[in-house]
């Protein structure tokens, strides 16, 4: 057992005192952001709209990630990762309270994507900020010290939002979202120095054409894609199936949820140094993640068994510790100098539009026709991800 606790331990050796705060602040702002797992359930059984009305808005969500993700990537390039995280973040605390006090349709739609334009310009920087505080050689494991604090915040955010949702409603939830991204952001500005940012002078010229020009990237920002669209069902449809047809509540709901977070911020530290020493391709790792994303929602089409959705969210866990750390390991190195930002932002541009079409295509699918051909509609997603990957590989190769 001390063995274990040593060699976990020893995974977390050679990473940047920048990138322990950034893990820091990412902990303190994703357990605040409890509102975001319920946000569905919140449209649907608190406000009373339709499944296809809380299909839009849950779609307007990716329609401001889009913005957020492009506009976010542009900056970036332009005036550095610092000052783009530091107003996105504090200005999306302000929002998020401000957000509690729309109820009508229209309102939300517009209210959302304001929310999340602001919000999400904040990722592009994060990942280019990956490049100046951590080591080549340890970006893979800076990132999964990232996602684990990530999930770790939300393994305490839904499970304490269910809780509270089951006594107090959801408009304190909106309050604890706003504050804690303020805190966090003045965290990071008071723990992280920032860094001279020198403009590539032909950065104009190089960012555009050597990300919409690469070919073999936009197979890979397709497989990200159909990940999305398959991933984003665990915060739209999922919520909503655990109680129509296991009759779960908010807090059962979010520890199913728990259970996700739980196996990532034990395993996956250790799983990423275990891979790192097989020296395993990334363009591999994407294709076995889609693999186990499309089966984790084949076996949801056995519904009469209430562990299923504990096997399920197992099977898309580990498909997800292999997945988002090496598509997003893959999107870096794949980055020309001077265009981190806009390839960055093509990648989180992907997941975003994901946000999109996931919801209101699932949403619209189970009020016409049942879960379960949601399901399958789901897994055929997947399956077109298992085929791209399996192309992405071969294009890897041959440029080789």
């Amino acid at each position: 057992m001390k063995s274990i606790f040593k060699n976990y331990i020893n995974t977390f050796k050679g990473l940047s005192t920048e990138i322990w705060w950034l893990a820091l602040i990412s902990l303190v702002n994703r357990a605040g952001t409890m509102v975001i797992p319920f946000l569905s359930k919140y449209l649907k059984e608190d406000l009373n709209f339709s499944y296809e009305d809380v299909g839009w808005i849950m779609a307007c969500f990716g329609i401001g990630s889009v913005l957020g993700s492009y506009i976010g990537g542009r900056l970036t390039d332009k005036i550095g990762f610092y000052k783009i995280m530091v107003c996105s973040l504090f200005l999306t605390g302000f929002m998020f309270i401000g957000l509690q006090f729309v109820t009508s349709f229209w309102g939300l739609c517009v209210a959302i994507i304001m929310v999340m334009t602001i919000a999400d310009s904040f990722r592009p920087a994060l990942f280019v900020s990956l490049n100046t505080y951590s080591k080549k050689e340890n970006h893979t494991r800076s990132l999964a010290l990232i996602r684990l604090a990530i999930n770790l915040g939300m393994a305490i955010g839904p499970t304490l939002a269910g809780f509270i949702i089951w006594q107090k409603g959801y408009k304190l939830l909106f309050w604890i979202d706003g504050v804690t991204c303020i805190i966090a952001i003045i965290l990071f500005y008071c723990l992280v120095k920032e860094q001279p940012f020198k403009k590539d002078k032909n950065h104009d010229n190089v960012s555009i054409n050597e990300a919409f020009k690469d070919t073999t990237y936009w197979v890979f920002i397709a497989v990200c894609f159909m990940m999305g669209m398959m991933f984003f069902q665990l915060f739209t449809t999922l919520p909503l199936y655990h109680k129509s047809q296991f009759d779960l509540n908010e807090f059962q709901t979010g520890l199913i949820m728990f259970v996700n977070v739980a196996v990532i911020v034990v395993f996956e530290m250790p799983f990423i140094n275990f891979i790192e020493q097989k020296k395993l391709k990334a363009t591999k790792l994407i294709l076995y993640a889609c693999v186990l994303f499309t089966v984790s929602f084949l076996v949801l089409y056995n519904n009469y068994w209430i562990g299923i959705l504990i096997v399920s969210i197992l099977i898309i866990t580990v498909g997800e510790m292999i997945g988002f750390p090496y598509t997003n390991a893959f999107a870096v190195q794949r980055a020309k100098k001077g265009a981190e930002g806009n390839y960055m932002a093509l990648y989180t541009i992907a997941f975003a539009v994901a946000h999109i079409f996931s919801p209101k295509i699932g949403l619209n699918v189970v009020s016409s026709y049942g879960y379960n051909a949601n399901w399958l509609l789901t897994a055929a997603y997947g399956v077109i991800a298992i085929i791209l990957s399996i192309w992405l590989e071969k294009r890897v190769k041959s440029n080789k």
